[in-house]
């Protein structure tokens, strides 16, 4: 029994010790390391999403596939959308993402050793060909029917289609997917042009226009590979976000009746902030002005960080909420509003606000040795989208300034809570690797026959093992470490961990 405890004192040492690096001293190094790329200060590609491109395409081509072979898409209920809206919204970041990177590339090749579209092909085939792969639409075929889901309404999936289709020529030169592309991008603008309200739902009754939005912007780019031209279009589209289409406040609202095009309720942070990342590309002029009101009603600094609000000022409550589409909010501050918020700092040129929010997201993304960013995993579906916050915060760090942007600089400065994330990596590492040192000196020298329940301590040690390799199996990565920190922590550390005599 003593071999054994002495055994399990030294693995448990081993164990601390490398958690305290890899889980808190390396990302704070990471991130101590990013937040001076001039990049998250002004326009330009900062070297994190380069190193996330990386780190993510041959992860994201292993899961794509495996998802493309199996037939867990068709099992899952209406009501997950989770399991049917995000591995679809995961893939479409991604090819965005990459389109912004070859971009770049072709601007300056020292950027990268190989064109992102060659180093990166199996993920874009893998991407490309999830979205268009018809087994993966089983939930809009039962909202719309197997007829009619690519004739009628249907925005998000057929704006999905549209961009896969899209990215799949620009990077690939791919075009056997080009009649279904000319299908839908001509279709879908058409159906738009004709609604009274230039609205359209993505599920029969379920309104949204920042999808309607992202919508017309996928036609937009389409016509660079379809040679059509659908600019007259998109002018009139204007329509379905402005005068009684906008709340109260002047701004598009998360929802609204499709036939009226009046909204059901306010403007939210999460729909602002996706909002004012498409609109520049399609209304230059009046992004501005929706970018200035986001600004102005959802814009705030609370608890020593900055953020967009998930509900404006004005409203009552909501400052502790969550739902699938906002993510959590904290304090005012929304997860998804924030997050996406860089991404349209970026592109109205407001790095007044995408350097404090571009650090406090680099801090809080907890990146982790081998390139997964936990708290991204964290806040993606372990089942079926493993990799969504991955792909978001890749295509939300490749956004550009668009040529129409008034470009505000960075005032420089840090927020507080990038400060707090900073201490709680280094200062976390540091008690583990002190908490390490005193588990290897009393595994050396210790009285291991007064160690308290030592036949519990190892049966912890081993179930909290066994735990952290189902959790790792399954994909759980937070669940897999925190196993790992408490079969470590059951083993004793120092003299209080015996009796004497």
């Amino acid at each position: 029994m003593v071999g054994l405890l002495r055994l399990g004192g030294i693995l448990s040492a081993l164990l601390l010790a490398l958690l305290g690096t890899g889980l808190f001293l390396y990302p704070g190094a990471s991130v101590l390391r990013d937040l001076g790329d001039e990049a998250l200060r002004g326009a330009g590609i900062p070297r994190a999403a380069w190193r996330l491109f990386a780190d993510l395409s041959p992860r994201y081509e292993r899961w794509a596939r495996g998802r493309l072979r199996s037939s867990r898409a068709s099992a899952l209920p209406l009501s997950d959308i989770a399991g049917t809206e995000w591995p679809l919204f995961g893939s479409v970041f991604y090819l965005w993402a990459v389109e912004e990177l070859q971009a770049a590339w072709e601007r300056d090749r020292a950027l990268a050793p190989r064109a992102p579209r060659e180093s990166a092909r199996g993920a874009i085939e893998a991407a490309a060909a999830l979205v268009l792969d018809p087994g993966q639409a089983s939930w809009v075929k039962r909202h719309w029917g197997e007829r009619d889901y690519l004739r009628r309404e249907n925005v998000a999936y057929r704006m999905f289609l549209i961009a896969a289709a899209t990215a799949e020529v620009k990077l690939l030169g791919e075009r056997r997917h080009l009649p279904l592309l000319r299908e839908q991008a001509e279709g879908l603008a058409r159906e738009l042009d004709a609604s009274p309200s230039g609205l359209l739902d993505d599920y029969p009754g379920e309104c949204y226009p920042g999808d309607v939005l992202t919508a017309i912007a996928a036609i937009r780019r389409a016509d660079a590979v379809l040679g059509t031209d659908h600019r007259a279009f998109v002018a009139r589209a204007w329509r379905g976000f402005s005068g009684r289409a906008a709340d109260p406040l002047g701004l598009p609202p998360y929802a609204a009746d499709a036939r009226s095009g009046r909204p059901r309720g306010p403007a939210r942070g999460c729909s602002n902030s996706y909002v004012t990342l498409g609109a520049p590309e399609l209304w230059p002029e009046q992004a501005r002005r929706l970018y200035a009101l986001h600004a102005q009603h959802f814009w705030q600094r609370r608890l020593g960080a900055d953020g967009f609000r998930e509900f404006p000022r004005a409203h009552a409550g909501g400052d502790w909420y969550a739902d699938v589409d906002s993510g959590p909010v904290l304090a005012g501050h929304g997860f998804a509003a924030s997050a996406f918020g860089v991404g349209a700092a970026r592109v109205n040129g407001r790095f007044d606000h995408a350097h404090p929010l571009a650090a406090q997201m680099l801090a809080i993304l907890w990146p982790l040795p081998g390139g997964t960013l936990g708290g991204a995993r964290l806040l993606s579906s372990a089942s079926d989208a493993p990799f969504l916050g991955e792909a978001a915060i890749l295509y939300i760090l490749t956004r550009q300034p668009h040529p129409s942007a008034r470009l505000v600089a960075s005032r420089g400065g840090l927020t507080p809570f990038v400060g707090v994330m900073l201490s709680l990596y280094l200062g976390g590492g540091a008690l583990l690797l002190l908490a390490a040192l005193r588990r290897a000196r009393f595994a050396r020298r210790g009285d291991w026959r007064a160690v308290r329940a030592p036949r519990l301590r190892l049966g912890l040690l081993a179930a909290f093992g066994a735990l952290a390799a189902t959790a790792l199996g399954l994909g759980a990565l937070g669940l897999a470490l925190c196993a790992l920190l408490a079969g470590a922590l059951a083993m004793p550390g120092g003299a209080r961990s015996a009796r004497s005599g």
